[in-house]
């Protein structure tokens, strides 16, 4: 059998040791398991944002080298080497501006409001906030405009109001936050512990914000904001 995997390592001090034995435990666990990697699809998507950055040497797995790209596609999201999101939120919007063609002709065939409501929230708001708890936070405000753009056209085309995709954005991070503090077997539990008074949660620091504003801090300054 064949398969794809996708894995995350870290270059610490330009040493590529852990990373290197991350993988070589990920080939041998294929190898023990009657499982090939398909190299071929396998790519490397290498982050970093130092001024003099190191070029780690390419990997090489069954005797082939794998590519490094600058974007690669997890679970539906678009991950690029800047860890920006550009480029995911504007393929969502290009699709969701898609079917906003079918909701005008189900305008025009003078369809109820709560219909035309139902289709726009099954499937042009299910795209827009896919993943949202990912990139919201970090998003620009160019992106931003671009999401609020179709809700706006959606609104009048239907001919009524429409939640908030922010809204939508914070409810899902309280929401999946509050499933990661209530499962103790979670890989990320630990990362909500409360402060001594025992009613706000111990903030994450955060040199940069690109990291203030990703998942986990951003929903711990919501919970405590509650």
């Amino acid at each position: 059998m064949q398969m794809t995997q996708q894995w995350w390592g870290l270059i610490r001090d330009d040493n590529e040791l852990a990373y290197r034995e991350e993988v070589k435990q990920l080939v041998d666990w294929c190898n023990t398991n009657n499982l090939i990697l398909n190299v071929e699809k396998t790519k490397e998507v290498i982050a970093g944002f130092r001024k003099n950055r190191h070029s780690p040497t390419p990997l090489h797995i069954n005797d082939s080298d794998v590519e490094v790209v600058s974007s690669t596609k997890f679970l539906g999201v678009q991950i690029t080497n800047s860890l920006t999101w550009s480029d995911n939120i504007a393929s969502t919007v290009k699709r969701a501006q898609q079917r906003l063609h079918f909701l005008r002709r189900m305008r025009r065939a003078h369809l109820p409001h709560p219909i035309l409501t139902t289709f726009y929230r099954g499937t042009i708001e299910s795209i827009l906030t896919s993943c949202i708890s990912v990139w919201f936070g970090d998003c620009r405000a160019s992106d931003w405009k671009s999401v609020q753009r179709v809700v706006r056209t959606a609104e009048k085309i239907i001919g009524t109001s429409l939640p908030s995709i922010g809204d939508i954005a914070t409810k899902r991070c309280v929401s999946k936050a509050s499933s990661i503090i209530k499962d103790p077997t979670h890989l990320h539990h630990g990362l909500f512990t409360l402060l001594p008074s025992g009613k706000r949660y111990r903030s994450i620091r955060s040199r940069t914000s690109r990291f203030c504003n990703s998942f986990f801090p951003r929903a711990i300054r919501l919970l405590n904001a509650m």
